[in-house]
């Protein structure tokens, strides 16, 4: 059945983990709770993946085989499957991790523990370990290729309540429970585009309500109360892919423009988002305030999908180790020469990293305030040079060094660390698996149709006429401009959006982000960037949203696991380059 054709009502998605950590009671709150008109969800998805999960789950097959699954998701399902049976709601995720087969066995033996009879699906055929030196993946410790939503979308069909997978997207899961719900095909290009966006924004759980958002301060003047927990975001997604992003009633946050904004531009790469299932146009897509914590998702275009599928792969890197010094008062910089000048010779680690020492404040009231940090991190292929060969000569010269010596914690043994990068294979090396409740198996096809995508398209232009000349004052770029970053392996990606705050001004100062964000802009803002290469910035524009995606190729070196940085995700990033100084043209403000 086409969607154009579907006569099934809108279907309610609620997103209840953004990663392997998040809040242990958002499953309970969403089967529990409804939206004001007192409808429930229909379906409740679940993201715990991360390419750091992935390398986490693996370190933990290398210990027991059996495992390999988000262990949380099983003391969820205890305390709210019953529940959610009873309301009919269905519940989809990619616990599964590395061994989806697993999860699926361990949520029948919780089903039968609380008396319950439960049918199960789950998805497989992602995890190219097995054939990862056939494939050109020599070393890998996890290597799985990211699967779309028509698995989940089989199982559901076939009656499945709960369904696992492996790596899936994490849009994947939206867009599965659509297909089955509206009876989309591979061909249904336009609503699988407007799936993968409204799956994008719920997948973070609550960074699409309010939280890790830059505007929180406006959303606080607004009546938000900053004690109450954000409530989990819940996609009311329509037959042609349209979508509204909403909360549930008494529940926490809030839902704007701005807050969907952050999230859709979070972690992406160009003007096309690139799925299994389709590729999406971002820069077609539409937002509206519909009414209070309602917002409209229109417009999106797709095309056909990639013909490559993308794999996360995950390698043992070697070892690391780090130790923090204080230094206090005055010289901090002279003490900072002395202690590096004594150790650094007796350091045989490959890498050796000492952070940059910020001055403390003057005249301090409080030692802390007149403290700062200095830290050394090491790496190498053997423990031996991260262990005592490292924290040995900081160790022997606590007597002998500045005056103040003192370190934050005891010495620490070398911790293995991994190195995340991507590859891409043929689809015709993946065999997307569902295995259905009745234990049959069913290899679900490829599209007919794949397309390669010109990721150039929505480049920002260059160079832009220069403007006239004004009157400019000297403010942080976050006068106006709200901010999303994050990480995509060794990329950092900072999504930068002008504030919907009612402002007649909201097109002219669109136009002027659009000018003033220039790869030379980035590398002045973000000095730590300087030294890339030249081909190392991008800037895609996204003119519907009032935004411009910057990309940083290679900020991050390995990737988080690997990472000597200060902020290894790039998680604080869009709120530096915010706090810089911009000029920015009078009539602007």
């Amino acid at each position: 059945m086409s969607a154009t054709a579907s006569p099934a009502r809108d279907l309610l998605v609620g997103n209840c983990s953004g990663f392997y950590g998040d809040r242990l009671s958002a499953m309970r709150e969403l089967v529990e709770g409804a939206l004001e008109d007192g409808r429930p969800v229909d379906v409740i998805t679940g993201d715990y993946l991360a390419e750091l999960t992935m390398l986490i789950l693996g370190k933990d097959t290398m210990k027991d085989p059996s495992l390999g699954y988000a262990r949380t998701h099983l003391r969820q399902l205890e305390d709210c499957l019953g529940l959610a049976l009873e309301k009919g709601i269905r519940i989809a995720t990619n616990a599964g991790g590395l061994n989806p087969a697993g999860l699926a066995a361990k949520v029948r033996e919780v089903a039968s523990g609380l008396g319950l009879d439960v049918a199960v699906a789950h998805v497989e055929g992602d995890d190219l370990r097995p054939r990862a030196a056939e494939l050109g993946l020599d070393g890998a410790l996890t290597a799985n290729a990211y699967l779309g939503g028509f698995g989940i979308a089989r199982a559901l069909d076939a009656g499945a309540q709960v369904v696992v997978t492996g790596r899936v997207t994490d849009a994947a899961l939206v867009v599965g429970a659509g297909a089955s719900h509206f009876g989309w095909t591979p061909a249904d290009h336009d609503a699988l585009a407007g799936a993968v966006v409204a799956g994008h924004v719920i997948e973070c759980g609550t960074q699409a309500t309010g939280g890790n958002f830059s505007g929180f301060r406006q959303l606080m003047q607004a009546g938000m109360d900053p004690r109450k927990p954000l409530g989990f975001p819940v996609a009311e997604l329509h037959a042609d892919g349209s979508s509204v992003i909403t909360k549930q009633a008494g529940t926490g946050g809030a839902v704007t423009v701005d807050t969907v904004t952050a999230q859709l531009v979070y972690e992406i790469q160009s003007t096309r988002y690139l799925n299994p299932d389709v590729t999406t146009h971002l820069d077609t897509v539409r937002l509206d305030q519909l009414g209070p914590d309602r917002v409209g998702i229109s417009g999106v275009v797709g095309e056909a999908p990639p013909p490559r599928l993308k794999v996360c792969v995950n390698e043992l890197g070697g070892w690391r180790n780090s130790m923090e010094l204080v230094l206090t008062g005055l010289d901090v910089e002279a003490k900072a020469d002395w202690v590096r000048e004594q150790v650094s010779p007796r350091l045989t680690a490959a890498e050796v990293e000492w952070s940059r020492v910020s001055l403390p404040e003057l005249d301090a009231d409080t030692e802390e305030a007149a403290s700062t940090l200095l830290r050394c991190t090491v790496k190498d292929p053997e423990p031996g040079p991260c262990g005592k060969g490292f924290t040995g000569p900081l160790v022997e010269i606590a007597l002998g060094s500045y005056p103040g010596f003192t370190m934050t914690t005891p010495p620490s043994q070398p911790t293995p660390f991994g190195v995340y990068r991507p590859a891409y294979v043929e689809r015709s090396e993946v065999e997307h698996v569902v295995v259905l409740p009745d234990g049959t198996r069913e290899v679900v096809v490829d599209p007919e149709e794949t397309t390669e995508v010109d990721h150039t398209l929505g480049l920002r232009p260059s160079p832009y006429p220069a403007p006239p000349d004004t009157l400019n004052r000297r403010l942080p770029l976050g006068t106006f401009v709200h901010a999303r970053s994050g990480d995509k392996g060794g990329d950092a990606n900072i999504g930068l959006w002008v504030a919907h705050d009612g402002s007649e001004k909201y097109d002219a100062r669109v136009t002027w982000l659009a000018k003033v964000m220039s790869p030379r802009k980035v590398r002045e803002l973000i000095p730590e960037a300087a030294g890339l290469p030249d081909d190392a910035i991008e800037v895609h524009c996204l003119p519907n949203l009032g935004a411009v995606n910057v990309v940083i190729k290679g900020l991050l070196g390995d990737g988080v696991a690997a990472s000597t940085r200060f902020d290894p995700q790039a998680k604080g990033l869009g709120e530096w380059i915010r706090s810089r100084s911009v000029h920015v043209q009078e009539g602007l403000m």
